[in-house]
């Protein structure tokens, strides 16, 4: 029984190792995702019983709340060196207006709330359908289309708002503008 087992996880390790593993490597610093598969697959041992018969998505949802519960250690950690040192946490910047579109765009997506950053994550960059993301995200696929709708309704808008501005450079930059001395 014990081998069989054994067995079975061998073969799901097999099966689905490298979609985790690309899920963290997209999440987090490239040493950090095979602890981060380490830790998913420990779970997955620990809850084999537990484990539907389509596991991939399980499994991402497994290594999302593995992601979730570093990213707050780590954010703890931060907190309490900064109350030691007694200093204010710097932030990085946001993307300015001359940043191209792409860096535009990524900006965009780190400000987007983290369910509508992971909802857009899982069907643009894992490949997954509708029903697979919402079952890693944990919430109905009706919840998911919300969310997915917001970003991209968020994210329109900062790619017209930034061709908007590329628009208004490029004209200033063939002497459309006028200056002061002209009118």
């Amino acid at each position: 029984m014990h081998d069989e087992r054994r067995m079975r996880f061998e073969g799901l390790f097999r099966s689905h190792a490298d979609a985790v593993r690309g899920y963290a490597l997209r999440r987090s610093d490239p040493h950090e995702a095979d602890d981060i598969v380490a830790e998913t697959f420990l779970i997955a041992w620990r809850r084999f019983d537990d484990i539907p018969v389509n596991a991939g998505p399980w499994l991402l949802g497994v290594a999302r709340r593995v992601l979730s519960n570093r990213r707050r250690s780590a954010l703890r950690i931060v907190s309490l060196s900064d109350r030691l040192a007694d200093r204010e946490r710097i932030k990085p910047s946001i993307a300015t207006d001359d940043t191209d579109l792409r860096l535009t765009v990524e900006a965009a997506l780190e400000r987007l709330p983290e369910k509508e950053r992971e909802a857009l994550r899982l069907l643009a960059w894992e490949g997954l359908s509708t029903a697979e993301s919402a079952v890693v995200l944990g919430c109905t696929r009706a919840t998911l289309a919300v969310r997915v709708h917001r970003a991209r309704r968020r994210l329109a808008d900062v790619i017209d708002g930034h061709a908007a501005r590329t628009e208004a450079t490029e004209r200033g930059s063939w002497g459309i503008t006028e200056t002061a001395e002209e009118r």
